[in-house]
């Protein structure tokens, strides 16, 4: 592979703002749906295809039909920054993407067909022999409209406005496909890998949910413990608590104060509602507070149960199924609260919205 633009690329990143401050730099920025999957720079010359992660591992191998699309689809020799995303009954699913990463080939290539991947493109970073990176966003648009304009699908162009008002629409229905908001992009910046420079609008909600768990924190020591995330639940239908997610970024003090509180309240997993994990095969699918995520690799997941008693008012962007999509932020204690009201009754129910009606041009 010989490029203008090669891999190993970090990818441009964006600050969080409200609303308000996005549409404020109208005119001068653009704005795009955010997009909910795998950040990824495609790299492709000729019969060669690299695709790179955010932190700069390789994808490549995990989606063989992107790969095949992209030689079928894209220019000869390009690189673009966009999502790989994958979805189902017209909205996007992170979970079923999470599992198209597999170490074992045969699993691999029978995700490929039974559940596809797709692509959206949202900037250009090289084409032929030319580099673009140090072209204003403006100039990158354009070329990565023109360049694209007679790929097919599973590769898109992804959506772009200048008008506040359709911005306001955006960020309140796309969200019913599966979306987390919208992007402000400065239109006269160049491409700039790693830099914070553009503005992204996420959802802001909060939740009152059960505490019943906790994890160490990697700079934990038995002279200094210190808790690193707390373990999240909330009663479902069948009044059943379910796990929801984890809390974290705590400072130190406050790792340490935490900790003390809730290792007096540790209990055997036996008398835990989640006792049941300790079987093997409750790990399989990784989403368990101790099961392997294919993400963590070696990472120490393990976990201590405390007696379900403590209810905390946290913050959360959207839910990913029966989850929180992101890591939820601690606001307070709720002792006002039993934990048995903590329930999904309470959560905010998203209008649905056709995907296609996002990827239509």
């Amino acid at each position: 592979m010989d490029l203008p633009v090669m891999p190993p690329i970090r990818p441009m990143l964006a600050k969080s703002v409200t609303m308000e401050k996005a549409l404020d730099q109208l005119p001068y920025v653009q704005i795009e749906p955010k997009w909910d999957g795998f950040r990824c720079l495609v790299f492709r010359d000729g019969d060669e295809v690299i695709l790179g992660s955010r932190s700069t591992k390789e994808l490549t191998r995990y989606f063989p039909d992107l790969v095949e699309a992209f030689k079928r689809e894209l220019p000869e020799r390009i690189v673009l920054d966009g999502e790989i995303l994958l979805a189902r009954d017209g909205r996007l699913e992170f979970d079923l993407l999470s599992q198209r990463i597999h170490p074992a080939e045969s699993r691999v290539q029978m995700l490929a067909e039974t559940t596809p991947a797709f692509f959206v493109a949202f900037d250009l970073l090289a084409v032929g022999d030319e580099s673009l990176v140090d072209e204003p966003f403006s100039v990158r648009r354009d070329r990565l409209v023109a360049e694209l304009a007679t790929a097919q699908a599973p590769v898109h162009v992804t959506r772009t406005t200048s008008d506040a008002a359709v911005a306001e629409e955006w960020f309140g229905v796309f969200e019913g496909a599966g979306l987390d908001g919208v992007v402000a992009k400065p239109l006269a910046k160049p491409y700039m890998p790693n830099g914070r420079i553009m503005l992204k609008v996420k959802h802001a909600r909060t939740a009152d949910v059960v505490v019943a768990g906790y994890r160490l924190h990697k700079t934990s020591t038995p002279e200094r413990p210190l808790l690193g995330s707390m373990l999240l639940g909330l009663y479902n239908d069948e009044r059943k608590l379910q796990h929801v997610g984890v809390a974290a970024s705590f400072t130190e003090t406050r790792r340490a104060e935490l900790y003390e509180q809730l290792s007096a309240m540790q209990v055997d997993l036996d008398d835990h509602p989640w006792g049941e994990w300790m079987q093997a095969e409750a790990h399989e699918s990784g989403r368990l507070p101790g099961g392997q995520s294919r993400w963590t690799g070696t990472k120490d997941l393990s976990w201590y149960a405390i007696a379900p008693t403590l209810v905390a008012e946290v913050g959360y962007e959207h839910m990913e199924g029966t989850r929180f999509r992101h890591t939820a932020q601690f606001k307070r204690w709720r002792d006002d609260r039993e934990p048995e009201s903590c329930t999904y009754e309470q959560l905010e129910e998203v209008a649905s919205y056709d995907l296609d009606e996002i990827l239509s041009r």
